[in-house]
Formats: C-alpha cells, sequence, structure tokens
C-alpha cells in the first residue's frame, strides 16, 4: 500500500482543519497483522498528531488494550489467534472505547455482526489510508462532542433518563452500560419521544460523517433494545414498519 502524494496533499488540508486541533494526540491502538499495513496506519495516524501502539494478534492487542487504554482502537477482523471479534466482544465487556473495524470485502456479515457488538464505524479492504484517518477523526469528533451539539440536556421517557451532559442512560434508576453510538441514537429520539424516525434521519443526526448504510442503524438499535429490555425496559423502543423507530411513552 503505497502513501500516494494526493494523500499527503489530503493530510495538509487536514492540518488546516481548526476541528483537527481539538482531536489531537489521541492514543490508537491499531490490530492488524499484515505488518506494511499497519506501517502505513501508524504513519499517518502520527502524522495527524495521534500516539500509536500497535498489536498482530488478538491476545497481544487486549494486553496492551488493558495496560495503555486506548482512545481508540482499529481492529481487523482477521487476525491469528484470537479473532477481531473476540477483541471487540471482550473490549465492550470492560468498556465502551470507541472502535472502528477493519473488514474485507466479503465480510458483510461480520461487518452487521460486529455493529451488534458494539463497534462504532468499520472500513473496507482494499482502503486509502485517507479515508481510515477520516473516519477517526470523525469518530473522535463524535465521541467527544456533546450529542445534541448545544447545551447538555436531559430527557425523560418513562422511565428511561438520558443525560447529554453526563453521557449517561439510566432506566429506573439503573446505568445502561450503551455504545457510543447506541446512546447518540437513543438521545436523538429522545428529544421528541413519540415521533417516528427514518433511518437516514437516525444515521445522519446520531452518525454524522460515517460512510455506513442505513442498515447499521438497524444493527445499533437491535443492541439497544436487548439492553433495554433486560433491564425492564420492555416496548420502550419500537419498530415503526415501514419508517424506522420512535421511543414511546407507552411502552
Amino acid at each position: 500500500m503505497k502513501i500516494q502524494r494526493r494523500d499527503a496533499r489530503n493530510l495538509r488540508q487536514t492540518f488546516s482543519d481548526p476541528a483537527y486541533h481539538t482531536l489531537m494526540s489521541a492514543l490508537v491502538l491499531v490490530v492488524e497483522d499484515e505488518p506494511q499495513i499497519a506501517a502505513v496506519l501508524e504513519a499517518y495516524l502520527k502524522q495527524e498528531g495521534h500516539r500509536v501502539e500497535k498489536a498482530a494478534d488478538g491476545k497481544a492487542a487486549l494486553s496492551l488494550y488493558r495496560a495503555a487504554r486506548p482512545d481508540l482502537l482499529l481492529l481487523d477482523l482477521m487476525l491469528p489467534g484470537l479473532s477481531g471479534m473476540d477483541v471487540l466482544k471482550a473490549v465492550r465487556a470492560d468498556g465502551q472505547t470507541p472502535v472502528i473495524l477493519v473488514t474485507a470485502r466479503a465480510e458483510e456479515t461480520d461487518q452487521v455482526l460486529g455493529l451488534e457488538f458494539g463497534a462504532d464505524d468499520y472500513v473496507v479492504k482494499p482502503f486509502r489510508p485517507r479515508e481510515v484517518m477520516a473516519r477517526v477523526k470523525a469518530v473522535l469528533r463524535r465521541t467527544s462532542a456533546r450529542t445534541d451539539g448545544g447545551a447538555p440536556q436531559v430527557y425523560r421517557i418513562a422511565d428511561l433518563e438520558i443525560d447529554t451532559g453526563a453521557v449517561l442512560a439510566r432506566l429506573d434508576g439503573h446505568v445502561l452500560s450503551l455504545t457510543p453510538a447506541e446512546f447518540r441514537l437513543l438521545a436523538c429520539m429522545a428529544a421528541t419521544p413519540g415521533r417516528a424516525f427514518t433511518r437516514a434521519e437516525l444515521l445522519a443526526a446520531a452518525l454524522p460523517e460515517s460512510e455506513a448504510l442505513e442498515r447499521v442503524v438497524d444493527a445499533h438499535l437491535a443492541s439497544a433494545r436487548r439492553k433495554l429490555e433486560a433491564a425492564g425496559g420492555t416496548g420502550l423502543l419500537q419498530t415503526v414498519r415501514g419508517v424506522g423507530y420512535r421511543l414511546s411513552e407507552s411502552g
């Protein structure tokens, strides 16, 4: 994978973006078993001001994750030994660190499954390094920015409380372990309870700058629904046939 001149020009344009400077110095864990790809990603991430740790297999990735506590993972799914999906499950069981999956084009099922397990976005091999950097920037921005882009809000729908300032969701007082994407989607709907949102509206409002398809919304909300129902919130998140989703106070 060659770093082309136009990619370098794109990096210079990125440096001139004021928003870029707020996202500098993130620690990114690159989990990739192909040394050339890992080296290219490391070079681009460092040029953007990020710190980088690398792991070539799943076991090493989990050890580094627990020791370094990175701000974001770039996670290849096809790894020797412990798979990328197993790494993702372990990371999600431990916390909400943003994860961008790196998948092969033929792994569409794994892409959707990965999103259901809590990945924030994905890129498909073969990829351009600048495409990956754009996804890294977008995910870091989404996870660091306030959900509504303005003053913090606390939304209450039946027993569900969503606090965009604290980035916490509680059901009957108990904190829900939501991924960043799940939280943003629920917060978007909580601002107007009872309204039916299309998948396109939810994707644009809660996952801006992602090139993921609308079915990604289904994957994230399927996971959010399981968590709500496990906590006693059956019927809060409703599917509106032919339209999309809504949060309903009636349950």
